[in-house]
């Protein structure tokens, strides 16, 4: 499909029983990333949902734009969730980067959706930006690569960390290259993810979300700290649950990916039984 004249891929898993009335959730992936990433945890939601996870412009099989705002990466995720058939109210789960876009939607558009989950995606009050100030690497793929193998084998997670289910990350990796006319490439531009993405007003976006919200983090996340946490809390508010993900680095669904299933399938649940009227809170 095209957005704003920008062929954007997606993955679909139909529901394992189809319904004439769908409801569906879709996932959003991190900087430089793509949608393989979830493509080992979407099939445990097939049960309940039809699932979609998009590659947004710049990154993945989408195409690549001359400019990049969260504006068309807002609309890039509700023309999805429609081709996608995801049915009225679909949720949406962004990890990371993908986390302020789905802030970002979940604040321009809340109403049309059941909820929005941000996974790991930092959030800062000033305070703590002021004593420890990030430090961002530019993500560049200029480089290219003679053959497949050496290029899977320069994969990297960002921020590095190590990972306890090798097989996953090199899964990932063999998606994450395309070939070109020279050799190998990582498939993201670079100006994909240039320096505007730290400029955006993502506290603004976070409180300004109009639909349910929960924020998932790893416990040794590098980027979201329970101090992180508890300031994004107070801007997400008392009623939006909160889920330390135990043994969870920055890249929870690699790291722990049942805990993070498990967590997620509660939420959902949850969600769903309070829009039925069964409940047990807000």
């Amino acid at each position: 499909m095209t957005v704003a004249g920008c062929p954007i891929h997606y993955l679909v898993w139909a529901r394992e029983s189809p319904r004439s009335s769908e409801r569906g959730l879709l996932f959003v992936h991190g900087g430089g990333a793509h949608s393989h990433w979830w493509r080992y945890i979407a099939p445990y939601f097939t049960r309940d949902f039809r699932v979609a996870a998009i590659d947004l412009s710049g990154m993945g099989d989408s195409g690549w734009r001359a400019h990049y705002t969260s504006e068309l990466r807002a609309e890039e995720i509700r023309a999805v969730t429609a081709a996608a058939q995801l049915g009225e109210r679909p949720f949406v789960i962004g990890h990371s980067f993908g986390g302020f876009m789905t802030m970002k939607v979940a604040s321009q558009y809340g109403n049309t959706l059941g909820g929005a989950v941000i996974v790991d995606s930092p959030i800062r009050s000033p305070e703590q930006e002021a004593r420890h100030p990030l430090t961002r690497p530019p993500m560049g793929n200029k480089r290219v690569y003679e053959t497949f193998d050496t290029a899977l084998a320069r994969f990297r997670l960002m921020p590095e960390q190590p990972c306890d289910n090798p097989f996953i990350v090199e899964f990932i990796g063999r998606h994450s290259l395309r070939r070109s006319e020279n050799g190998w490439v990582w498939k993201f531009d670079s100006e994909a993810m240039g320096s505007r993405r730290f400029g955006e007003p993502v506290r603004e976006y976070l409180q300004a979300v109009a639909c349910r919200a929960a924020l998932i983090f790893g416990e040794q996340s590098a980027l979201v700290t329970r101090e992180t946490a508890s300031y994004m809390s107070s801007l997400m508010g008392p009623r939006a649950p909160v889920v330390e993900v135990p043994e969870a680095r920055h890249h929870v669904m690699l790291d722990q990916p049942l805990a993070f299933v498990a967590a997620l399938r509660m939420l959902l649940d949850n969600w769903m039984r309070n829009e039925s009227g069964e409940g047990s809170s807000p």
